[in-house]
């Protein structure tokens, strides 16, 4: 019996199929084309925070890093649920813009959809500024999947979220260690590592770790002594 996915999933296809020669090759690129401009964005958002404090560092390195788990937590859940690609399961259906991924590469949740929702994410919390352009990018991307008609509408919606949700977490849990990694590095005598981290500015040192910032009992004693006189 037929879903109303299965149904959002014939529409999506058969709208794909009356656009424009031109319009579909531009989906078909952008399926992959949209990973190597979030790839081009995460080299900046790094060079752009090498001047940053250490937290600004750890946060544009952990993004990259946050989307390569949420990659692999799609790549396990894809091996757990085994569902067919839509354009072997949905009848009906109109051929698919691309060929259809072959038997045994599943189709939830979308791969592309879950990297996609992670870069956005990562990079919004990375460079804030961009977050109106790597959103929009993510949501095409996750539709595109659709359009080409390799994916079912809920596996681009729930890898967008999954991939959202995971770049936030790791990214919240782990900048503070990899800020302190960060701290370290740019204090390193090894050229390549200093030159990594960048030449930002050190985080402040607090109090209880700066013993200038204390007045020995000696000094104190002798400003006190000198008052008396």
């Amino acid at each position: 019996m037929d879903t109303m996915d299965d149904d959002l999933y014939r529409d999506i296809t058969g709208f794909a199929h009356d656009t424009p020669s031109w319009f579909q090759h531009l989906a078909e690129v952008w399926t992959e084309l949209g990973l190597l401009l979030f790839g081009v964005l995460f080299v900046i958002a790094w060079w752009r925070a090498r001047r940053g404090d250490p937290r600004a560092l750890a946060i544009a390195v952990l993004a990259p890093l946050a989307t390569a788990v949420a990659y692999v937590c799609s790549e396990l859940l894809k091996s757990v649920i085994d569902e067919e690609r839509p354009c072997r399961a949905v009848s009906g259906a109109l051929k698919p813009l691309v060929e259809c991924p072959a038997y045994g590469d599943w189709s939830f949740p979308s791969n592309h959809s879950t990297i996609a929702g992670a870069a956005a994410i990562g990079l919004a919390l990375a460079w804030p500024r961009i977050a109106a352009l790597t959103v929009p990018m993510a949501v095409l991307m996750a539709f595109s999947r659709v359009f080409v008609g390799v994916h079912y509408p809920h596996d681009v919606a729930v890898g967008l979220v999954l991939g959202a949700v995971l770049a936030f977490v790791v990214v919240r849990i782990t900048t503070r260690p990899v800020a302190r990694v960060g701290q370290a590095m740019r204090g390193s005598s090894t050229g390549i590592v200093k030159w990594f981290a960048g030449p930002g500015p050190a985080l402040a040192p607090s109090p209880a770790a700066d013993p200038a910032a204390y007045d020995s009992p000696t000094m104190t004693f002798r400003r006190h002594d000198s008052h008396r006189h």
